[in-house]
Formats: C-alpha cells, sequence, structure tokens
C-alpha cells in the first residue's frame, strides 16, 4: 500500500486514486480498440491441405504451425500470420490457410488455426 494513504495525507491518497483510475481507463481503451477476436471459432467450410516442403520432408521437419488468420464476413481469408511454429513449414502452412473458407458470419473475425505437418512412412 502506498507510504503516504498509510501516513493519512488525503492530497496523496486522491491523488493515488486518480492514477489508478487513469490507469484503468486507459487499459479500457486500448481493450477496446483491440481487434475483435471470434467469440467463437468460426467453423472451416473448405480446408487445403497444405504442400509439405521438400526440404523440410528431406529433413525430417515436422510439428504443428500456429496461424492467425484474419475471415471477412463472406468467410474468404484476408490476411494471415505465423504464431509460432518451424519457419520452413509455416510458409506452406500460410499457403494452404489462404485457400481455406470459413462459414460467413455477419461481421470480420480472427480465428487462431494450428496446421500440422507429420511425415508419413
Amino acid at each position: 500500500m502506498n507510504r503516504d494513504c498509510l501516513e493519512m495525507r488525503p492530497r496523496a491518497c486522491r491523488r493515488t486514486g486518480m492514477r489508478l483510475l487513469q490507469a484503468a481507463a486507459l487499459a479500457l481503451a486500448v481493450a477496446m480498440a483491440m481487434p475483435a477476436r471470434a467469440a467463437d471459432e468460426r467453423a472451416v467450410k473448405s480446408r487445403v491441405p497444405p504442400v509439405y516442403p521438400e526440404i523440410a520432408k528431406r529433413m525430417k521437419i515436422t510439428g504443428t504451425v500456429m496461424i492467425e488468420a484474419t475471415v471477412g464476413a463472406d468467410g474468404k481469408v484476408t490476411d494471415v500470420k505465423t504464431l509460432s511454429g518451424n519457419h520452413t513449414l509455416s510458409i506452406a502452412a500460410e499457403d494452404a490457410v489462404r485457400k481455406w473458407r470459413f462459414v460467413p458470419a455477419s461481421s470480420p473475425s480472427t480465428v487462431d488455426v494450428s496446421v500440422n505437418f507429420a511425415l508419413t512412412q
């Protein structure tokens, strides 16, 4: 707790309270300005499998790539961004997700999807 408030200095307490209120208002404004995220995940209407990069096959690179896809109201993917995963695989994952189609909605949304790369023997 603030030392000034403990020593019963009313002005200092008011100043501290105002700073906390300003910080809370700023945090609320920033949270509201962020792009809206989908409250519930939009269903994928059609999914295009990624093309496994030849270099990744030779090096036996496997794993999951997390992609953030911006989906328009019509269900078409308008933008993609890799959140995590191997860079060699992420390019193929982004290319595939750009071709996906989602169920139409009333407004654009942002959806996180995972693309799994596994070698089959």
